[in-house]
């Protein structure tokens, strides 16, 4: 599904019946990264778009709003017709979600923050990191990004694949998502929030360490985090059916299967 907002075009994939689920991936990744979480949901209807200046959607220029974002997101659930929708992001996914739950309580039943924050540092390194890919291109934050990620000296499949969308990237789509995380503090908003959330984080995680995904939980009363072993920042990756049992019983749990 190709879906035209404010001269931007965004690719979305929609697949199943049911309930509808949306899905948004992490900074210099795309859809495709659900594609395993995905397969193990077959009782509801299943939304996994690319973000503006990833995957198969347009890269305009940065820097990016993360309103912007939102919106995107927005107008992919109206393209859709998906009301009362679980949305599940990861990393800056997880923070257009805040961000979307905020804006739009009649589109979003509730929430899965995965390996996410309500802010992530201060805006300066994201600006230095949005300026080195433009200038030097992914290459430049492959293996910092994987080690994050990963820990130092992971291999294997999860590894790879990650490293593969990494690097076909384009450089403005990440610099425009850099912008946008470099902007944007939802501890206040996300503060107000009162929907069933999930809280996702991995103990290998190095870019968003548990604590820091425990602390934006907590802004949210009601919500649970489960803790992930052995997995890293990319759970749908490296562990997704240990993550895909985490979504279905908390998609149980709230009536939303």
């Amino acid at each position: 599904m190709r879906v035209e907002r404010d001269g931007i075009a965004l690719n979305a994939h929609v697949s199943g019946d049911g309930p509808p689920v949306l899905f948004l991936h992490a900074l210099g990744l795309d859809h495709t990264i659900w594609a395993d979480v995905m397969g193990q949901m077959p009782n509801h209807r299943l939304i996994a778009m690319d973000l503006r200046g990833h995957g198969a959607s347009d890269a305009p220029p940065p820097a990016y709003a993360m309103g912007a974002l939102i919106a995107d997101a927005e107008a992919v659930l109206e393209a859709a017709e998906a009301r009362d929708a679980v949305v599940i992001g990861i990393s800056l996914g997880g923070m257009i979600a805040q961000g979307l739950a905020v804006k739009r309580l009649d589109l979003v039943r509730a929430l899965v923050l995965s390996n996410t924050a309500a802010r992530f540092g201060q805006p300066g390194p994201w600006q230095d990191r949005a300026a080195l890919v433009q200038a030097q291109g992914m290459a430049a934050i492959e293996e910092t990004t994987l080690t994050r990620w990963f820990g130092r000296g992971a291999s294997g499949p999860a590894v790879d694949a990650a490293r593969a969308l990494l690097r076909d990237c384009d450089p403005q789509g990440y610099a425009g998502g850099c912008t946008a995380i470099a902007g944007t503090d939802f501890y206040t908003p996300t503060s107000g929030l009162r929907l069933p959330t999930l809280g996702i984080a991995g103990d290998r995680d190095g870019s968003t360490p548990p604590d820091l995904v425990r602390e934006t939980l907590e802004l949210i009363p009601g919500s649970d985090v489960r803790l992930m072993r052995r997995s890293g920042h990319l759970p749908c990756l490296d562990a997704p059916e240990a993550m895909a049992a985490l979504i279905r019983d908390f998609l149980a749990r709230i009536g939303h299967s």
